[in-house]
């Protein structure tokens, strides 16, 4: 097909004519068209898209079922457009994503357009903004490894949401009325912030201050800010979690909450730090200094040489093109026939129960009745819901109480390390905020907001707390609710909130004297108040026996 593998036109350099940056986006525009009209498969398994033959034009059945819901977002597998024409995609679709989006947000306008011409008007009047969302990258990057020299590129991070904030409007390309002659400017692009037009048009105004902006021929999308942080599995040792701002728009706002382990598809930009500029301290500032012999004037500033480089006052973000969330547990997981046969063979046989038993922690000797009641928690138990309403949870609870080692934290670590929700902490470095929900304040919008906590993030999971009789009073209260209602409520800073906290606790304690005492109960044994110990439906305690053969059978193991 001679028209997938014609190259794109030389990419603009610096100092190139307007002329030549068009082209380039205009044939961008023309050929993402050619791929949503012509790309073809020819059944649902089909893995390689053809242009032979008569095959299904998957893109239009999916622009019919995008109109029909009322949606304005058409989601593109990266797999086939790379195979339908993949000069296309590697030098202009992947290098300069930020660049050439609006160029395939226009593509797509087009087709709708040809396709469904009464769908491209809004209520309004007004046009109705589309957007493409890629998704099925190859690749996924790690927040460590982003760079500078992934600014504008498209990539696909994986990352855990630590904070969502509030969905509001966000002015994309303004109409404003000058003041002083009435005359109308349209489509002022946005950048990051307030943008007004630079001087009026009508030439005998002149006018460069005086801006009403008009709302109602102006084009507002839902926006969402989110912070992520990169899986706690992804961390060098040593190293603190870095954290990144993430811009959402249009209809992927509102998808992800705490605790949700997500990818992101968009590309990286560069944005004014305002906490920095505003935080107290000293400033870099230029200054015209009087150097030299009397009379005569210093050379003045001449760039970052002179400034210094103590604090640029810029910082990386990710605008998002698609966030991609994984489904809810409770939806049916899809097995292939080798996984469906393997299982059917697993459940005929007899000792079933026993091998999956030893298959929990093998590394640790002994302990089968822990590693049940471990294997039962896993699986989890049924949670029901009264005739009043009222639910009763079904995650179970574990406490294990023993004497110094003897495997209680490679139990725990185990668990948090190949869980998918699964959070570990120790007792003695957690507060109640830092193991509920904490209320904190936006340094750019000056609005308190609640950052999720262990508890909210092991959210459908477990939490995993070591050294759990080494928490404070204060701290052990603030669990209760999570351990049997299964929610945390928030009441600060004029924030009135109940979030869900359906995990399960996986603790692991020490005796009161620092080994258990046979003689004594086990509430005597424990410096854990009764309502904790109440909440708690298994107990175990581990006893570190001198007994030679025992001691020889774990050195064998």
């Amino acid at each position: 097909n001679v028209e997938q593998v014609r190259q794109i036109p030389q990419q603009p350099r610096a100092g190139a004519s307007a002329a030549a940056n068009l082209s380039f986006e205009i044939e961008v525009q023309n050929r993402f068209l050619q791929f949503l009209e012509n790309f073809e498969i020819f059944n649902e398994s089909d893995a390689q898209g053809s242009s032979r033959g008569a095959g299904v034009k998957i893109y239009l059945q999916e622009l019919t079922d995008m109109v029909q819901n009322e949606r304005q977002v058409l989601d593109v597998n990266y797999d086939h457009i790379n195979r339908y024409d993949n000069p296309l995609v590697e030098q202009a679709i992947e290098p300069f994503f930020y660049r050439v989006m609006p160029f395939l947000q226009r593509s797509l306008k087009e087709f709708v357009r040809k396709h469904f011409p009464d769908s491209v008007v809004g209520e309004n009047g007004m046009d109705r903004e589309f957007q493409v969302a890629f998704f099925n990258l190859p690749a996924t990057i790690h927040l460590r490894e982003l760079r500078s020299d992934h600014i504008g590129k498209l990539l696909c991070v994986s990352a855990t949401v630590t904070r969502t904030g509030d969905v509001r409007p966000e002015l994309l390309s303004g109409t404003f009325m000058c003041l002083d002659c009435r005359t109308i400017i349209e489509n002022v692009e946005q950048q990051f912030r307030y943008t007004t037009p630079t001087v009026c048009t009508n030439i005998n105004c002149g006018n460069r201050t005086k801006w009403q902006l008009m709302m109602d021929r102006s084009r507002f999308v839902d926006f969402q800010r989110i912070r992520v942080q990169e899986a706690s599995s992804e961390i060098p040792a040593g190293s603190m979690p870095r954290t990144m701002d993430v811009v959402i728009r249009g209809e992927g706002v509102d998808r992800a909450k705490p605790g949700d382990a997500v990818r992101i598809t968009g590309s990286l930009i560069v944005v004014p730090d305002i906490a920095q500029i505003s935080a107290p301290g000293d400033r870099t500032e230029m200054v015209r200094e009087s150097g030299g012999r009397s009379g005569f004037g210093g050379e003045g500033v001449t760039g970052i040489r002179a400034l210094g480089v103590k604090e640029l006052n810029y910082r990386l973000a990710l605008q998002a093109n698609n966030v991609e969330v994984p489904e809810d547990d409770s939806g049916e997981l899809d097995f292939g026939p080798a996984e469906q046969d393997k299982m059917a063979r697993l459940a005929k046989q007899p000792d079933l129960y026993q091998r999956m038993v030893e298959s929990v922690c093998p590394a640790v000797f002994g302990h089968v009745e822990i590693k049940k009641g471990i294997l039962l928690r896993l699986l989890g138990g049924v949670q029901k819901q009264t005739t009043e309403g009222i639910k009763l949870r079904g995650d179970i609870n574990i406490c294990m109480i023993g004497d110094p080692s003897t495997a209680k934290s490679q139990f725990l670590k185990y668990i948090s390390s190949f869980l998918p929700r699964a959070v570990y902490t120790s007792g003695k470095a957690s507060s109640a905020a830092g193991l509920t929900a904490s209320v904190i304040k936006d340094p750019e919008t000056g609005e308190f907001g609640v950052e999720a906590g262990a508890l909210m993030l092991a959210d459908n999971g477990v939490c995993c707390i070591d050294e759990f009789d080494k928490m404070d009073i204060k701290d052990q209260v603030a669990i209760h609710e999570a351990m049997e209602q299964q929610t945390i409520s928030v009441a600060k800073a004029g924030i009135q909130a109940t979030l869900n906290a359906r995990t399960s606790i996986l603790a692991a304690a020490n005796p009161k004297n620092g080994r258990y005492d046979k003689a004594k109960p086990l509430r005597q044994n424990v410096d854990i108040t009764a309502p904790i110990m109440s909440r708690f439906d298994l107990f175990f305690v581990l006893i570190d026996e001198c007994n030679d053969a025992v001691d020889a059978a774990i050195a064998r193991h």
